[in-house]
């Protein structure tokens, strides 16, 4: 549940409890009840709207509605086989399994394969320089040897609740790649500026290719 939300049923609550106390004044004046009966039942009324808010806060603290928020677990599984005399065909499949008790659109995927090895010293020595002395990498900037983005249209790929799902992607490397790092990540349709689901989901997965 986002802020924004669990402000407007604070103000809800607030609104809620205002009416009774309309109503309930009214009825007092009708009723010829005395001031101090009705200052009482208002009374009552102002502790059940801050007992209800501060239900509604502490609710929202203790992320009681977190399990309403979609969220996806995503796994690798990668495999290879040689291709010609000079290439290898690498197969990466992502799993994405719904745990959350919402369902997940996505309409935004996006696939990378960098390269780990093979670098000489000195490609490793820049490597780690910049990553950790210059301030402008914020992480290791690798060979990058496929950057895939795809698009889906509206209500292709939905995951339901307790469900899972395959996206698959394949890549044609060099012989000469010893290790790659497959990077994913799945875009959630339903995230906004204002709102605190999350903006997608990722996952990577360092895979050896062996002779």
């Amino acid at each position: 549940m986002s802020k924004s939300s669990v402000t407007w049923l604070l103000v809800l609550a607030i609104a809620v409890a205002a009416l009774l106390v309309g109503v309930t004044w009214g009825a007092a004046e009708a009723t010829g009840k005395s001031f101090n009966d009705a200052a009482k039942t208002v009374q009552a009324l102002g502790t059940l709207a801050a007992i209800l808010a501060g239900g509604v806060f502490a609710l929202y603290k203790l992320q009681v509605f977190r399990d309403f928020q979609p969220h996806l677990t995503i796994t690798h599984e990668i495999s290879h086989r040689r291709i010609g005399e000079s290439y290898v065909h690498l197969d990466v499949a992502a799993t994405l399994h719904n745990s959350s008790k919402t369902h997940v659109e996505i309409r935004k995927v996006h696939f990378v394969l960098s390269m780990i090895s093979p670098v000489t010293d000195e490609d490793v020595d820049d490597l780690y320089a910049k990553a950790f002395r210059d301030e402008a990498y914020a992480r290791l900037e690798r060979t990058v040897l496929e950057d895939i983005a795809i698009s889906r249209s509206e209500g292709e790929l939905i995951v339901e609740p307790g469900e899972s799902h395959q996206e698959r992607q394949e890549f044609i490397v060099s012989d000469e790649v010893r290790s790659v790092l497959a990077y994913t990540y799945f875009y959630n349709s339903k995230h906004t500026d204002s709102s605190s689901s999350a903006e997608g989901w990722r996952a990577t997965t360092v895979y050896d290719i062996m002779e």
